[in-house]
């Protein structure tokens, strides 16, 4: 958790950006994020330094004799003239160099094009005293700190992406319990939201009481999770280095999405430039293109530009379209290992439409693989990004579909409009609680009436694969009490008599 005054001051410096005019949230974003790599970069140098006088052993440096100005503490000092051709000359020059060997270090394969967009001496030298005040050594503030920044996105990308909201992530996280033992990936990563709150929900789940502390920070009180559990099964290894994989193809995502990932404790996220529909991917990442992954969590992107003759065979054997939505299902189900499971995001259209592919999908996702759940989201979740009505499919590789989960979300605990201020109403908690007594088959929940209910697969075939909730919710029709039309037509002569007599008077007053 981040506090108030933090708050403020990141506030502050967003206000500098846009009057320094650096108006697009992503560009901003990106630029802070340079800058905490840079900080960044020193503290693990300086870190390895300690290690090496103290353990006697040498490590490869980050930092040539030639560029020991490039590091933070150095520059930092620097006065504001002095500092911004440095740091756009020489800084950003050693990123590049970094990029060009990448290695083992998360962050550097996306900096070979790295750019420097402060033009204002003042400007930068204000973003480098906040960015030093920040708390970049407590792991339990980084993360918080860096999805405070990602929260004032409120512009989609190039290509239709935007942060999925926070909460919606974390219902969809619990709905599908990842487990430390799971490779789990987001084959259209954005800001790479899924991996982090997945990421999260692990510290929670697999913390010791002794492991869970509790602080308060502004009178509120804040647990944090330490893992513990993680070292002691023997986990932590795969944790850091093979459970987190993303791929997405706009390199700014990618800067943002390696950065939040890191910032959130993650020590070596798998995170790759690759259009995942594209013939190359399987190429690139056999091991990943085809059965590699327990578990996929995702949001693609609903529109954008489409090669359709890069799109890889396989896939438009699965579903022959041009349209991304229906593409990255059949890709997901490509991803995943057999028995691996998906919560996956996508436009109403997908569930209703009556074209070839739609069917066709649909048909694939219900006769040979085992659609789970179908979670109608309503309209204005992803406000003010888009106004677009979506639905989380949940589906594993295989198996066989006996009946479908599916609840009607009215409220997510948000006003719908473009502000998304906090409401009482909130289905969420409901959709887990459920899901989970579905899951467990210790009711059966039949009743269409209800926002949470179950579909036969024979209805569901019955009715064209249809999975739009509309199709198999039943409404409750309340009959209407009208009032017999005679003592309605009493009244209204009664009243028209009425207006005739006070008619009569007034043409007597008059004379």
């Amino acid at each position: 958790m981040i506090t108030g005054e933090l708050k403020n001051r990141i506030d502050g410096l967003w206000t500098d950006f846009w009057t320094g005019g650096i108006t697009n949230p992503l560009t901003v974003i990106e630029q802070i994020t340079f800058l905490m790599y840079a900080r960044m970069l020193d503290m693990a140098e300086r870190r390895d330094e300690r290690m090496s006088k103290v353990a006697g052993k040498s490590f490869k440096p980050r930092f040539t004799a030639d560029e020991q100005t490039c590091r933070w503490e150095t520059w930092r000092h620097y006065g504001a003239e002095k500092m911004l051709p440095h740091v756009r000359d020489r800084v950003f020059t050693h990123f590049r160099r970094l990029a060009a060997e990448a290695g083992d270090n998360p962050f550097a394969e996306f900096m070979k094009d790295a750019q420097l967009m402060i033009q204002k001496p003042t400007l930068l030298v204000k973003a480098v005293s906040m960015i030093g005040d920040l708390p970049l050594e407590r792991g339990d503030t980084k993360g918080d700190l860096y999805e405070y920044l990602l929260s004032k996105l409120t512009t989609a990308g190039i290509n239709g992406q935007f942060r999925t909201p926070r909460h919606i992530i974390r219902m969809m996280v619990e709905l599908m319990a990842p487990q430390p033992t799971d490779r789990i990936c987001d084959p259209a990563c954005g800001t790479g939201g899924f991996l982090s709150v997945s990421y999260d929900y692990l510290l929670e789940k697999n913390s010791s009481s002794a492991g869970t502390h509790t602080e308060v920070i502004d009178g509120e009180t804040v647990i944090l999770y330490s893992g513990d559990l993680l070292v002691q099964n023997g986990h932590r290894e795969h944790v850091d280095t093979d459970m987190f994989h993303a791929f997405d193809f706009d390199a700014t995502m990618l800067r943002i999405a390696t950065m939040n990932l890191v910032m959130h404790g993650v020590a070596k996220p798998d995170v790759h430039y690759q259009d995942t529909l594209s013939q190359k991917f399987e190429e690139r990442y056999p091991h990943a293109a085809k059965s590699g992954f327990d578990l996929i969590l995702a949001n693609p992107p609903f529109k954008g530009s489409l090669d359709e003759q890069d799109v890889a065979p396989d896939i438009l054997r699965t579903v022959k379209t041009k349209k991304t939505e229906l593409l990255f299902v059949a890709l997901i189900l490509r991803m995943l290992k057999v028995g691996g499971r998906s919560a996956t995001i996508v436009p109403d259209g997908v569930l209703f439409g009556s074209s070839k592919a739609h069917v066709q999908l649909r048909k694939h996702l219900v006769e040979d693989n085992q659609l789970e759940a179908v979670i109608s989201l309503p309209s204005g979740v992803f406000k003010p990004y888009a106004g677009v009505s979506t639905a989380i499919i949940i589906f594993s590789k295989g198996g066989k579909t006996d009946e479908v989960f599916f609840y009607d979300v009215e409220e997510d605990g948000f006003s719908r409009d473009d502000k998304r201020q906090p409401i009482k109403n909130n289905d969420l908690p409901d959709v887990l609680a459920q899901w989970q007594q579905w899951c467990d088959r210790k009711t059966e929940i039949t009743d269409r009436t209800q926002k949470a209910f179950s579909v036969p697969l024979a209805d569901i075939v019955a009715q064209n694969y249809d999975l739009s909730i509309n199709r198999y919710k039943q409404q409750v029709h309340v009959a209407e009490q009208h009032e017999d039309p005679r003592d309605i037509l009493k009244r209204l002569m009664d009243l028209e008599s009425e207006i005739q007599k006070e008619l009569a008077e007034l043409q007597g007053m008059l004379g």
